[in-house]
């Protein structure tokens, strides 16, 4: 997924080689993600931002806030949606032009994550009943490609969505005014947080990076929200999980995202 990797024969054997014997090829535990940096409000102009490095992964997310339709079947709620791009300069592999279906599938795991585990009360956000909202739009930009971007943009993005401001409309003559000088914290119920495992041969490995994304055999994403509890799954790779192994990818899925949401929360205590 997200730009196609080629690894030489010899890095591929040496990493199945350390794996029978218990390492990785970083030096990680099987069940250790990559140290995570988080920085918000790093686009002055966007309505809410964040910056998140994964290791050598980085992607600088922006939050623009405006009126709009409602979704046809969903008048009382606001929208959110979750865009991705990877541009040129984050990977030899990358081109401009539309988005691959990696890019699609990036874009869709991210927003899926965030929008089952109800991280923003949309009801919260109706200006007029079936005619007029307010949509939350996070647009993820990978600046560096080093792998998992799945985990990466889903940091990103809900940690500019936690640190953004909403504006204030009214409606008047029947059309949203902005009320200047006026906004308000979004409305946040739960934190969403990505955990991605690659599967490589019988060994279950987190936060994959762009040497063990390319020898996978199957990788999986599973996000939980603040209990702890599943709320998305997105299954990828050329090959499947046992069922034990899906339970093991969940167990470590909660845990890690644990400390990860920990983390995260840190980001609203310190506004």
């Amino acid at each position: 997924m997200t730009s196609t990797f080629v690894i030489d024969q010899l890095k591929r054997n040496k990493i199945n080689d350390l794996l029978e014997k218990g390492q990785r090829y970083d030096g990680r535990r099987f069940d250790e993600p990559r140290p995570l940096v988080i920085e918000t409000g790093v686009i002055p102009k966007a309505d809410g931002s964040a910056r998140v490095r994964l290791g050598d992964t980085e992607v600088v997310t922006g939050i623009k806030i405006q009126p709009d339709r409602p979704f046809p079947d969903m008048g009382d709620k606001g929208i959110f949606i979750c865009t991705a791009e990877i541009l040129p300069l984050a990977h030899p592999t990358a081109e401009p032009g539309p988005p691959g279906e990696d890019v699609i599938e990036l874009a869709r795991v991210v927003d899926r994550g965030i929008r089952e585990s109800g991280m923003v009360d949309l009801s919260q956000l109706v200006l007029e009943k079936d005619k007029t909202v307010i949509g939350i739009f996070a647009d993820n930009s990978v600046t560096d490609h080093d792998g998992n971007l799945f985990d990466a943009c889903s940091c990103a993005s809900t940690a500019a969505i936690l640190t953004c401001k909403i504006p204030k409309w009214e409606m008047i003559n029947d059309k949203p005014t902005l009320v200047e000088g006026q906004k308000s914290d979004p409305p946040i119920t739960t934190i969403p947080v990505a955990v991605t495992m690659a599967r490589i041969g019988d060994y279950i490995l987190v936060d994959p990076n762009a040497d063990e994304w390319a020898c996978m055999d199957a990788r999986i994403t599973i996000t939980t929200n603040s209990n702890g509890n599943i709320c998305a799954l997105q299954k990828g790779g050329d090959d499947g999980f046992t069922p034990e192994q899906i339970i093991q990818c969940s167990e470590i899925a909660i845990s890690v995202g644990a400390k990860i949401r920990q983390k995260i929360e840190q980001l609203r205590q310190g506004r």
